[in-house]
């Protein structure tokens, strides 16, 4: 069963579409005939529409982690296009330039609140509606510090180690799709999880090229993650060529975790 051609037809929203892992999952989407709603901050979807000339996909700004406003707009987007028949959530929160000594609690709790909470939120919207139709897949985005700590020894000053309170909500992130996946299964509706790294982002890649190549030495492959390379594993997930897989956290890291 080939992904791209079982996606023909379906409707799939990506949340943080325009971001660095999110370009390339709409871009592939938007190839393979699917109908692709690109949720992103103000301007960010469609500068990716009209950058790449996609044909299928609708940008719609959307500040995915205020969880206040998730259930409006999920309703709106649904009047419009539908519910959807997938979900790839790649939007996140996270505290940054803060040491763990210097993070105050109300920066911590406020990535849970800002991350978590939303994706609690979207998925128990877009899961019951997908629940009454009797199908659909959810694709949350984990990381593979949700699963491991961080090597402190990569991170030469004044660069500081990937911040506790995202590596926290990413870990919240596993156990919620369990549980999304329990509570919908018997519906039709699935839902796993996407566990990457290292993919560092572009600006990331210029400005720090010696710790880019430390974490590429601390995989398996000898490398770093390209963005395309996340795509596959999202496809499969969508399609029913996963149609047994629920529940699952699908660890693409280039072996980082199995140290």
């Amino acid at each position: 069963m080939n992904p791209l051609s079982d996606l023909q037809g379906k409707t799939i929203w990506v949340t943080g579409g325009a971001g660095y892992l999110g370009s390339a999952i709409t871009t592939a989407l938007d190839a393979s005939a699917a109908k692709v709603i690109c949720l992103d901050l103000p301007g960010r979807a469609a500068r990716l529409v009209a950058e790449q000339k996609l044909e299928r996909t609708f940008a719609h700004d959307l500040d995915v982690n205020d969880a206040a406003a998730l259930p409006a707009a999920v309703r709106a987007l649904i009047d419009e296009h539908g519910v959807p028949d997938g979900l790839v959530h790649l939007a996140f929160a996270s505290s940054a330039g803060r040491t763990f000594e210097e993070l105050p609690a109300d920066e911590f709790q406020a990535t849970l609140e800002h991350s978590l909470t939303p994706t609690f939120v979207l998925g128990r919207e877009l899961g019951t509606r997908m629940q009454k139709r009797g199908h659909g897949s959810l694709v949350l985005f984990a990381s593979m510090y949700g699963v491991v700590a961080p090597d402190k020894s990569l991170y030469a000053a004044p660069m500081k180690p990937n911040p506790v309170d995202y590596g926290v909500s990413k870990a919240g992130l596993i156990q919620l799709t369990r549980y999304l996946a329990m509570h919908y299964g018997r519906d039709g509706v699935r839902c796993n999880c996407v566990t990457p790294g290292p993919f560092p982002n572009p600006a990331v890649q210029a400005t720090h090229p010696e710790f880019v190549a430390n974490l590429g030495q601390r995989t398996m492959l000898g490398r770093i993650g390209r963005n395309d390379e996340i795509v596959g594993p999202v496809l499969f997930l969508l399609s029913d060529a996963a149609s047994f897989v629920t529940g699952h956290s699908l660890v693409v890291d280039g072996g980082w975790t199995v140290w």
